[in-house]
This record gives C-alpha cells, structure tokens and sequence, in this order.
C-alpha cells in the first residue's frame, strides 16, 4: 500500500512512476534478512538484468526480466546463497541524445527522469535487487575507461574507418546481406554511416569463441538460442566498430598513450559502455575489491533481441582482457497481446503499473511466471490473468488455507491443531509437500520458472483432494482426535507451499506463514522437512483471505441497436405484423390449430426484421404523450410547480394556483 499509494494524474507513465516513494531496495533489505548465518553460507550466486535502455517508458517485457531474475534470486537467498541481484539503466548513445533533444531536455536530465521511472518499478513488483546501476555514474565511466584502456593493450583495438548500415534504434550494425526489405532483421529502420571510429578485433576470437560454446552447452541457453548463435559465427565474424564521432552523449574514448590526440571526439559504443555494467558495479577495475568475488557471473538473463551482443560481442571482451566468463546466458521469449505484437500504433501496450494496481502485485507475478513455458514467447490477455488468479490463487490455494484455518481455529480451541498417529494417507500428502524443495530446485537450476507454480499447485491441488476425502468436518463429533490430525496435516502442508512459494508471491505466501504462526527465523528453506513441522497447540490468529477472487466490474449493457430501416419501411414492417398477428388469433379462435401454427412461423420471421427493443418484438413499451393538456409535476428545492403542456411549450404554475382556479 505504501508503494501504491502516491498516484499522480498524468497519463505519461514516466510521471506517473517517478512520483511513486524511491525506496526500490527496501525489498532486498527485508529478503536478506532471512538469509541463513554466514557459516551456512554457500558459494555467491551472481544474478542480472540487462541495463535497460532510457530512450522509451519501461513496459511489461522489462517487468518480465526483471521478475524472473527476482523469483530466481530470492530462492538462491532462502536457499542458503550468498546472492547478489544486478540491474540498472543505460543512459548513453545516439537514441537517448536524439529523445532528450525531441523532449526538450538535456541528455541527463532526461536520462535522471528515465532512469527513475525504471528503478520504480522495484518497487511496485517487490523487485529484490541488491543494486541499482546507472551508466552515467562517475564509478561506471572509470571502469568502462579502463577497459578500454586494457583491450587496447592487448593488442585488439585499432583506428580504421567505418562505412556500413547502422540502426540507430538498435545501436547496432549490420551487414548489407542482414537487411531485410531495407530494415533491420528487427524491422528497425538503419542509416548509411560513414565515419572515422576504433575497431576492436571480434574476428581474432571467433574460433575461441565456437570453441568454448560447443565445450559449455549450457553457456547459452535455450538450445535454440545456442544454434542461432553457432549459425550466426559459422561464416565468420567481422571486426567491430567500438567508437562514434557523429554524437557526442557516450563515455568519451581515453586518449591512446601511444597516439596522443586520436581519441579526441570519439565516444564508445553504447554496447562496449553497457556489458561492462556487469563488471563496474562490482567494482572494476579492482579485481581486489570484496565484490568481485561475486564474478564471473552465475547468470545473465536478457530477451531474445539482445542475444548476439551478450552471446558474442560481451565474451569477446572478456577474452580478450582476460576475465573469466560468465556461467551462464540466458535467452526469454517476448509477450504477445492477444495474439498481437505489442505497440503504441496499435493501442494494445499493456502498461506495468495499471496491472498492478487492477489485479495486485503478486497475482501478476504469479501469472507472469505461470502462463508461459519460460524461454518461449507468451501472450497477454486479460481475461486468462483473470482465469489464473481465480482459479489457481483464490480457488485452489486461497479457499483451501481459509477453510483449513478458519475450521482449525474454531474447533481447536483457536489453537494450531494436535496431531495424533499418521495413517497412510496422512504420510502420502506430508511426502508431498517434503518432496517440493528438491524439485523446486531442480526446476530454478534448469530455468524451468513455470514448472514452479505448476509443481506447487500440483500439490495444494493433492491437498484440496486430501482435504474432500478426509472430511475433518465430519470428524469433528465422530472422531475429534483424527480431525486433529487431519487439519494438522493441512496445516504443515500449507506452511511448505508458503515456504516455497515466497520467490514468486511474497506478500501472499507472509500471510499464510504469519497466519500459520511460522516466525520469521524459520522462513528459510532450511525448515523444510519434518524438523521445521508446526508444534500443535500453539495459539493461532484469527484466520483472514488471503487471494480474494477478482471480480471484474459489471459492463452497462449496450444500448438496443436499431435496424437500418427508413421510417416507411418500417411502418410497413410493423403493420404487416399487426394484421398477421391478428391472423394467428381468429384461426385460433376458430380452431385452426395447424393452420394458426403455420401462421405463427411467418409472423416470428416478420418480427425478427424488426429493430432490437422494438415494442412488438418483446421491448418496452414506449408511453404515448398527449400533445394537449397533459399536466406534469416540477419538483425542485422544496417548491412543486404543475405546469400544461399545450403543443410543444409548457407553462408552469405553483400549485396556489391550481388551488385557486378550482
């Protein structure tokens, strides 16, 4: 509520974001202190983001992104992890300079106004990151510097002249052969550059570079994103401009000790200044510094359009300054709306703040995560973010913590319930629940983010048959001590779905752990399993909902449509029907039943021709007025005024008047 609270009224969602509370890492604050003590830590666990560009409002793909790189941190953390969550903004290049001119603003002005509305966001989705990086820090700016400084040692930067096809959207290069109908394999429209720039040498690195992927087959992944990379390196690679000289909004080139004034102008390549995000927020160039250790990173997650400067183009650098690479590379699908690609042109952009506040924060997290086999793309439609809160939230895990609770806290004296002996079956659904950590574990190690939900709900699915068979209501005279037991089972059941569900819907998930009376202290993966189990008789809360279902708002109904029928033709239509209306009654009246039944179709078929809410097809009737002397009441403040109408004027009179003229 505090996050949602301050609302601003203009449309610009950039406004709209930037007047929310900056307080984006107030999340990762609360999430790290579940962490486990230091002596259980395991290895550090380096997770992030893209650096999402400030040319444009943040949209429902960069929720995307960001909310699977949070359910994947967030149970690292309570898994034992020593994790660190990266994200940030990329405030340089042609497109932000080109917008902050078309808005009016300086490029940093726009770029602090953009980059505000991204970081928001943490805020408004329970985003847990540990940083926030922008490129336009002074700390950022040194680190790309000196690794510019450290490729040109090696050898792999040189000063050429570069003449080719450039796309400005992009910032990207392509080849003649790439171009598809004179665009971008994007769509994006590309301009003829001619220019003095600095080269890097990609081509000295593709061999080592296909080398190492066919060496590492979950360096990138999925597999098809892997093939799509191999295929683009097979006929070679060709070297990379890593300068521009036609702007001037970038890290400026440091000057080449061996050629003193060539870099003058020259600004880097807004991808070279971007991938070292990943190093510099660790504090590059200090390999010393106690956050390095965090490197090389456990996973980059990004979108499928940015798959070759992170697959090729950030490697080659670290090859070439001799860091180690990145574990792994991760490659998501984009979101569809009704079965429509996404833009403004069109109208159907779905706005990340507005679903939040529509449906609530945790519900479209779940569903985000829910809907779409993670890798592949998704389509957005409001009616199935409905269907999965109802049915998978409110339904089936909602409706089962409240009958279980409410029913335990008021037959067991308001305590949690006492177990007695296991049956069978009693042991078959607390195996279940026990059996979730391992899988879980399985499925985020994979990157299989929807077999999450569909593993957790597979098991409140199991309780709520648990719960049907057992029928602790029915217990309750006949058996008190096996109702116990039951609704206990019920109870550990549902503690484990909360435990592990807190990566995907943290607010719901403390609702249930506070309303079970699981503390803070054990709401780490290390009480998963029978030594972490609910001790009966403790004194319980009074039990709340915690997913209401989601009702949309009631539609007006639309107005009657009225057929395209000129005045006479429809003074024919409704005589025909009177006189066959007419028809129907003598031939009934005289017994003709089958005749008078024939007769009945025909006059169904003349009334179907007639208008929607037409008076003769089923309408109102509309009152007839009298164009004379019809006498009608005024009421207003206090004072009734009669009136008659004559013709089409009406003249009022107060009611003394009526009373003195009889």
């Amino acid at each position: 509520a505090g996050v949602l609270g301050a609302r601003c009224a203009a449309a610009s969602l950039v406004t709209r974001m930037a007047s929310r509370p900056r307080a984006p890492l107030r999340a990762a604050a609360r999430v790290r202190n579940l962490r486990t003590s230091a002596a259980m830590m395991r290895d550090p666990f380096f997770i992030t983001t893209p650096i999402y560009y400030v040319n444009g409002e943040p949209h429902i793909g960069h929720v995307y992104t960001t909310l699977s790189c949070d359910v994947i941190a967030r149970f690292k953390r309570l898994d034992g992890y020593d994790v660190k969550f990266l994200t940030g903004t990329d405030e340089h290049g042609q497109k932000v300079e080109q917008s902050a001119n078309a808005a009016g603003k300086t490029p940093l002005a726009f770029a602090d106004r953009m980059s505000d509305s991204f970081r928001a966001l943490l805020g408004v989705y329970d985003l847990s990151a540990d940083q926030f990086i922008r490129t336009t820090s002074p700390e950022h700016k040194a680190a790309a510097q000196a690794l510019w400084l450290k490729l040109l040692a090696s050898g792999d930067i040189y000063l050429g002249a570069y003449e080719g096809w450039y796309s400005v959207r992009d910032e990207a290069f392509y080849a003649e052969a790439e171009l598809i109908d004179g665009n971008a394999p994007t769509g994006a429209p590309v301009e003829w550059v001619a220019e003095t720039s600095y080269f890097f040498r990609l081509s000295r690195y593709r061999e080592r570079l296909e080398e190492y992927i066919r060496a590492n087959p979950t360096f990138i992944s999925p597999e098809s994103r892997r093939n799509e990379v191999v295929s683009f390196m097979r006929d070679g690679l060709r070297d990379l401009s890593i300068s521009r000289t036609t702007f001037s909004w970038g890290v400026p080139v440091p000057e080449d000790p061996a050629s003193p004034g060539s870099a003058a102008g020259h600004v880097m390549y807004v991808w070279l200044d971007a991938l070292t995000n990943y190093i510099s927020a660790l504090g590059y160039p200090d390999v010393q510094d106690e956050n390095f250790k965090f490197w090389p990173a456990s996973l980059h997650m990004v979108g499928k359009d940015i798959l070759r400067f992170h697959a090729i183009y950030w490697p080659a650098f670290l090859m070439a300054a001799d860091l180690p690479l990145p574990e792994r590379l991760f490659a998501h699908g984009w979101w569809t709306r009704d079965g429509q690609k996404m833009s403004k042109s069109i109208g159907n952009v779905v706005e990340p703040l507005e679903l939040v506040d529509k449906y609530g924060c945790d519900q479209v997290r779940y569903f985000l995560l829910n809907e779409v086999a993670f890798g592949s793309d998704g389509d957005f439609s409001h009616s199935k973010m409905v269907d999965c809160i109802n049915a998978k939230l409110s339904n089936d895990l909602g409706n089962l913590a409240y009958r279980t609770l409410s029913f335990a806290y008021k037959h067991c004296d308001a305590k949690l319930p006492v177990p007695a002996e296991l049956l069978p079956d009693d042991h078959e659904m607390l195996d279940a629940a026990y059996a979730l950590l391992p899988t879980l574990r399985s499925h985020v190690d994979e990157l299989a983010l929807h077999r999450t939900t569909q593993s957790l709900a597979a098991v409140v699915q199991q309780a709520n048959r648990y719960i049907d068979t057992q029928a602790p209501w029915a217990l309750r005279k006949s058996d008190p001590e096996r109702m116990g037991t039951v609704l206990w089972v019920l109870c550990e059941a549902l503690r484990h779905v909360a435990l592990l569900q807190q990566p995907i819907t943290p607010t719901i998930a403390a609702s249930l752990l506070d309303q079970l009376g699981v503390e803070h202290s054990e709401r780490t993966f290390s009480s998963v399993g029978p030594a972490g189990a609910l001790q009966g008789g403790v004194p319980m809360t009074a039990p709340s909902i915690i997913v209401p279902r989601h009702e949309a708002p009631v539609e007006p109904e639309p107005p009657p449509s009225v057929a395209a029928l000129d005045p006479e033709e429809l003074r024919a239509l409704e005589s025909a029907v009177g006189e066959m209306a007419e028809a129907v009654r003598a031939l009934k009246a005289s017994g003709k039943s089958d005749e008078a039944g024939a007769r009945v179709s025909e006059l169904l078929a003349l009334k179907a021709q007639l208008p929607e809410g037409h008076e003769l097809k089923g309408g109102k009737k509309k009152k007839k007025s009298k164009s004379v002397g019809a006498f009608f009441v005024w009421e207003g403040r206090g004072d009734v005024v009669s009136g008659v109408v004559r013709g089409d004027t009406a003249t009022p009179r107060h009611r003394h008047q009526d009373r003195q003229q009889g």
